[in-house]
């Protein structure tokens, strides 16, 4: 209660005050307050209400409500800065070096000043324009870490990346080895040509090869041929999937490459040889080819596929490597349509890739059943009997016994079976690679009634998209595989060239998480009745522990191929640490 006296010391007036902040009166609207104080209206009411303010209690009341309501109005702004201000620091903290990102690149999280947007929208592919498929995508809300992983309490430590040990891509050759490029490049006299065949991966697996044989022969590499196939009436060459000018010059230290034969060899007639042994070294290669060259200049080679030894001095295991994950990339067009799809599948989170191996002639081959139904498998036992020759498996076991041995593909349900006991989200985006399964989507069902986002790069691409590739089977591989190649998680339902090739290069680059059914040990429990789901689970994660993608060394195991297995030829461990 504050009082003003005039000069001689009367009280004139007295008059009842409360001392308020000014940032509490500048949270009320300053239009409303004046409006509310200094509105003369004429009217009854408002005349006695503007009277019934004079009274000193009345008006020190209201003071004090307007206190209460600006402190309130202050309190809640200044928790709601500090909320954000805290968010705001922990995002700059993470986003120091950049948005957090994947291991592949793609953000997870865009940061817009204080705002954090999680793609957890309606279904939405990354590219406008994907009508397709509606339903593409799926809700998740992940956030990754600096290293790549996903946090997500739930399902954290299915999306969590093996440990690299230290491994880091190393291909450092020996000073003998670089000593012999020099003169190995500058080589005129020697050109030696290959055929190579089969699938995309045969051929990758038949090229690598050429170039070491090349290497080791001192011979100039003419661009290897593709063979035509005949199965999938393929017409691609070289430079249709593959970037001829990479593959050039990377190799450019290692070995001479030409597109053609120069005119001064148009004419000469080649050696041709097609009989060279399983397990072939550096030794037999040199003993059987060096002479033909002397007499005729050019070598012509086929059938070769997975004939030269695995086994090979350390510096021609680093040319292996550097071909197959250096040299050897994708043309520019097949890069680019496989990037967009892997993109796509990630839109909105990791994702999963499969290669599912469910075909009619997977099975035929094998000797095995897809477990679909009594129709298909007479189906398969009428093919196998119609042309034996397809048979690779021992004809002695019968369909039961090589599944039990680990030696069939996994069907839909198990697949399925397998990727809940790990711990795959339901909602988890799934893309599978192959081809046309043997009984077509009815045997995907086990497998698109569990996870329902399951797509392939038909369903992702617009519709005129692949139109270009309809024909080239090698090309559709190469999609495949790049998409296959970036995902967050990797499982082959049955190993296979391409399996194998993608698991390599997946170690090659940091050892990304890829998932080896470990077939042998785990079937029997599929069909063991009497053990509960928690038990089943835990049994099956217990397998599959040391089978997610961790370094693993080669030379543990006589024969083994380096591009599958790059530790410890063409990966260093700088830290030390031991598997």
């Amino acid at each position: 209660m504050g009082t003003w006296k005039t000069k001689n010391g009367n009280t004139k007036k007295k008059i009842s005050y409360i001392s308020v902040p000014a940032q509490i009166i500048n949270s009320v609207s300053s239009s409303s307050l004046h409006s509310f104080l200094d509105n003369k209206s004429s009217t009854k009411n408002t005349s006695k209400f503007f009277f019934n303010l004079r009274n000193p209690k009345l008006w020190a009341f209201s003071l004090f409500l307007l206190s209460i309501l600006g402190i309130s109005l202050r309190l809640g702004l200044c928790l709601s800065h500090f909320g954000s201000g805290v968010y705001e620091s922990q995002l700059q903290s993470s986003d120091s070096n950049g948005s957090p990102k994947s291991h592949l690149g793609f953000a997870y999280i865009r940061s817009n000043t204080t705002q954090v947007e999680i793609s957890n929208a309606k279904d939405r592919s990354l590219d406008t324009g994907v009508e397709k498929n509606e339903t593409f995508g799926g809700d998740q809300s992940h956030l990754i870490t600096s290293n790549g992983n996903v946090h997500d309490d739930k399902n954290y430590d299915f999306w969590k990346q093996p440990d690299g040990l230290g491994y880091k891509t190393c291909l450092d050759f020996s000073i003998e080895y670089r000593r012999e490029s020099k003169k190995i490049v500058a080589e005129r006299r020697k050109y030696l040509m290959v055929v190579v065949s089969g699938g995309l991966n045969q051929q990758k697996i038949q090229i690598v090869d050429a170039v070491v044989i090349a290497r080791i022969l001192g011979a100039v590499l003419v661009v290897p041929i593709l063979q035509i196939n005949l199965i999938w009436g393929d017409e691609s060459e070289f430079s249709d999937i593959f970037d001829l000018e990479q593959f050039k010059s990377i190799l450019a230290n290692d070995v001479k490459i030409v597109s053609l034969l120069p005119a001064s060899k148009l004419m000469t007639r080649p050696s041709e040889d097609g009989s060279m042994p399983f397990n072939a070294s550096p030794q037999w290669i040199r003993s059987h080819y060096l002479k033909r060259f002397n007499r005729e200049g050019v070598l012509l080679l086929r059938r070769f596929d997975s004939r030269l030894s695995k086994d090979l001095p350390s510096d021609l295991q680093k040319l292996r490597c550097k071909v197959a994950f250096e040299a050897l990339k994708f043309s520019p067009r097949v890069l680019e349509m496989g990037t967009k799809l892997a993109e796509r599948m990630r839109s909105k989170g990791p994702y999963i890739a499969l290669h599912l191996r469910m075909e009619k002639d997977v099975w035929v081959r094998t000797g095995c059943l897809s477990g679909l139904s009594s129709k298909y498998d007479e189906i398969v036992n009428i093919e196998r009997i119609k042309r034996p020759e397809l048979l690779t498996a021992k004809s002695s076991m019968t369909s039961n016994e090589r599944k039990l041995a680990g030696l069939c593909p996994l069907n839909a349900k198990e697949v399925t079976r397998l990727l809940r006991a790990l711990g795959a989200p339901r909602d988890a985006r799934i893309y599978w690679a192959g081809g046309e399964p043997l009984g077509g989507k009815e045997a995907l069902k086990p497998l698109t009634s569990e996870f329902p986002h399951l797509y392939n790069k038909y369903d992702i691409a617009l519709p005129l998209e692949l139109k270009p590739f309809a024909k080239r089977a090698s090309i559709m591989a190469a999609i495949d595989y790049i998409v296959c190649k970036e995902s967050d998680v990797f499982m082959a339902s049955h190993g296979g060239n391409m399996g194998h090739a993608i698991q390599g290069h997946r170690a090659y680059e940091g050892h990304k998480k890829i998932i080896t059914p470990n077939k042998r040990h785990m079937l029997p429990y599929f069909v063991n009745s009497s053990m509960t789901k928690t038990e089943f689970e835990k049994m099956i994660k217990k397998l599959h522990r040391q089978s997610l993608g961790q370094p693993e060394l080669r030379i543990s195991k006589a024969g083994r191929d380096v591009t599958k297995y790059p530790v410890p030829e063409c990966m260093c461990n700088q830290s030390n640490t031991t598997i």
